[in-house]
C-alpha cells in the first residue's frame, strides 16, 4: 500500500511543484537508494527487467530510485530533467496475470529512464504496457498481483496514469493530486485506451457508455475496501487543499507523515488490526502486513531539483536528508537484503524503529523534537544550497546523511534505557516478534 501526491506549481508557496510518495512494503522487505547515471547502449541490446528481457533504447537518463531489493524497478523515483513518478497498486476486476512480465515497478524506472518530460514517460510506460502488459508476482514473502496506477511530474506539468490490465484513462492534474490503493479517475480523463469504455460495458461493468464511470466500473470492491486507499486519498487531498498556495517541502513530509484525523500524541500503531493511515505501520496480519519502507520528496526545480530521502523505514522516526542527481549519493553503507545487516542504512535505522515500537506513544517524543530540529535546519540549507557547485552539495548531502546517522544510533541508547510505560497490543507484540526472527534483528 502506498501514496503519492504532487503539488503544482500553482499550489506551492515558491511557485516550484513538489512531489512525494511513501512507499509501503512488507516490514523484512528492505528499501534501499540506487543512482544510475546516465548511459549509451549499442544497437540491438537488451535490458533484463525484473522478470523479462526487453529491447534497451539507445541512451538512458541519469536517475535515482528507492525500490525494494530484490526489484529491478522502484516504487519511486526521479531522473535527471526532474521527472519524478511513484506508482501504487491498485484492485480492478481485470484478471491479475501471473505471467512473468512487466511490473509497475519496472515501468516506473522505464519511465524516468526515457522520458524528459512528465508526457514523455507517461507515453513511454503506455506505449510498454499496450505492447507487453503488466505481471508477475509483486509481493516479497507473499504473492500478490495487482495493477497500477502511476502519478508522473515534472517542474511543469503532472499527469495521473491509471490501468486496470492493458486499459487505462489519463488525466492532466491541476493544483493538487494524489492517489491511493484505488482507481480514483471516474468520466472525466484526458486521454484513455480505445476500448476502455467499451470493454467495461462488454464485461456488463457499465450500464452503457453515456454512464461510464472508470472507478465504479473497474474497481474490485473488497481489496479496495481493505486498501483503505480511499480513507487515504481524501486524507490527502484534504490536507492539500487546506494548504493551496502555501505547500512547502516541509509541508509535504508533514503530510506523508500523518497518521489520521483522529490520532492524538498518545497515538500508538498498536491499537486495531484494521485500518491504515498515510504514514503506514504494520501489525498483525492479514490485513496489517505493510509498513512505510522508504519515502522521498522532491522539489521540482526547473533547473536544480532537490531530493529529500530517508533511505529507511517509518518516516516518522526518520530523518529527510537533501540528494541532487549531479553528485550522486553519499557513501553509507551495503545494500540491504531481507535480513538484518547492521552495514545496511535500513537496517540500522531499523533496529531503532523496531525499538520505538515496544512503547511508541512514549518513545516517540523523546526522537520527535530532535527530527524537528534536523530538518528545520536540512531542508532550508539545501534548497539556499540548490545552485551552488557540485563539490558544496555533495559535502553538505554527506554531512547529513553521516548526522543523522549517528544521531540515530545515541538515540537507540536513549530508547533502550528508557522504561516501557505503554505495553503494547498482544496482536501487535507478536507480528513483530514474527517480523524480528525472521529478519535475524534482536530488539
Amino acid at each position: 500500500m502506498c501514496d503519492t501526491f504532487v503539488a503544482t506549481s500553482e499550489a506551492t508557496h515558491d511557485g516550484i511543484a513538489i512531489f512525494a510518495k511513501n512507499s509501503d512494503r512488507e516490514p523484512n522487505e528492505a528499501q534501499y537508494l540506487e543512482f544510475v547515471p546516465a548511459q549509451n547502449y549499442p544497437a540491438n541490446s537488451q535490458i533484463q527487467t525484473t522478470y523479462i528481457q526487453i529491447p534497451q533504447v539507445e541512451h538512458t537518463h541519469t536517475i535515482l530510485l528507492s525500490k525494494p531489493f530484490w526489484i529491478w524497478g522502484a516504487e519511486m523515483g526521479v531522473n535527471e530533467f526532474g521527472v519524478a513518478i511513484g506508482n501504487e497498486a491498485v484492485f480492478t476486476k481485470e484478471p491479475y496475470e501471473k505471467e512473468k512480465t512487466l511490473i509497475g515497478m519496472d515501468l516506473l524506472r522505464l519511465g524516468l529512464e526515457r522520458g524528459k518530460t512528465s508526457k514523455e514517460a507517461l507515453d513511454v510506460i503506455i506505449a510498454l504496457l499496450e505492447k507487453y502488459g503488466q505481471g508477475g508476482n509483486c509481493g516479497y514473502e507473499h504473492n500478490l498481483y495487482y495493477h497500477n496506477s502511476f502519478l508522473i511530474a515534472d517542474p511543469h506539468e503532472s499527469w495521473v496514469l491509471e490501468t486496470a490490465g492493458v486499459h487505462w484513462a489519463a488525466k492532466k492534474v491541476n493544483t493538487v493530486y494524489s492517489i491511493s490503493n484505488c482507481i480514483t479517475l471516474n468520466n472525466e480523463f484526458d486521454i484513455s485506451s480505445p476500448d476502455l469504455i467499451s470493454h467495461a460495458v462488454q464485461k456488463g461493468w457499465s450500464r452503457n457508455e453515456h454512464d461510464f464511470d472508470f472507478a465504479n466500473s473497474y474497481s474490485d470492491f473488497i481489496y479496495t475496501k481493505f486498501s483503505d486507499g480511499r480513507k487515504r486519498r481524501r486524507r490527502t487531498m484534504s490536507l492539500l487543499n487546506s494548504q493551496i498556495g502555501e505547500m512547502s517541502v516541509k509541508k509535504a513530509v508533514q503530510i506523508l507523515r500523518d497518521h489520521g484525523e483522529e490520532a492524538s500524541n498518545n497515538w500508538s500503531p498498536d491499537k486495531g488490526l484494521f485500518g491504515a493511515a498515510v504514514c503506514m505501520h504494520a501489525s498483525f496480519g492479514p490485513v496489517r502486513v505493510s509498513q512505510t519502507a522508504g519515502s522521498m520528496v522532491v522539489h521540482l526545480h526547473p533547473e536544480h531539483p532537490t531530493c529529500f530521502v530517508t533511505g529507511t523505514a517509518a518516516l516518522c522516526t526518520s530523518v529527510f536528508k537533501p540528494v541532487w542527481l549531479d553528485i550522486g549519493l553519499p557513501k553509507f553503507g551495503t545494500d540491504p537484503k531481507g535480513v538484518f545487516d547492521s552495514d545496511s542504512l535500513f537496517w540500522r535505522h531499523e533496529e531503532l524503529h523496531r525499538a520505538m515500537l515496544q512503547d511508541y506513544a512514549t518513545r516517540i517524543q523523546i526522537i520527535k523534537p530532535k527530527i524537528d530540529d534536523f530538518e528545520d535546519s536540512f531542508i532550508p540549507s539545501a534548497l539556499e544550497l540548490a545552485d551552488q557547485s557540485a563539490e558544496e552539495r555533495s559535502k553538505f548531502s554527506q554531512m547529513c546523511f553521516k548526522e543523522a546517522d549517528e544521531a540515530e544510533t545515541e538515540w537507540l541508547k536513549s530508547i533502550k534505557q528508557s522504561p516501557i510505560q505503554n505495553r503494547r497490543g498482544f496482536f501487535h507484540s507478536l507480528a513483530w516478534k514474527t517480523f524480528n526472527r525472521k529478519a535475524d534483528i534482536d530488539i
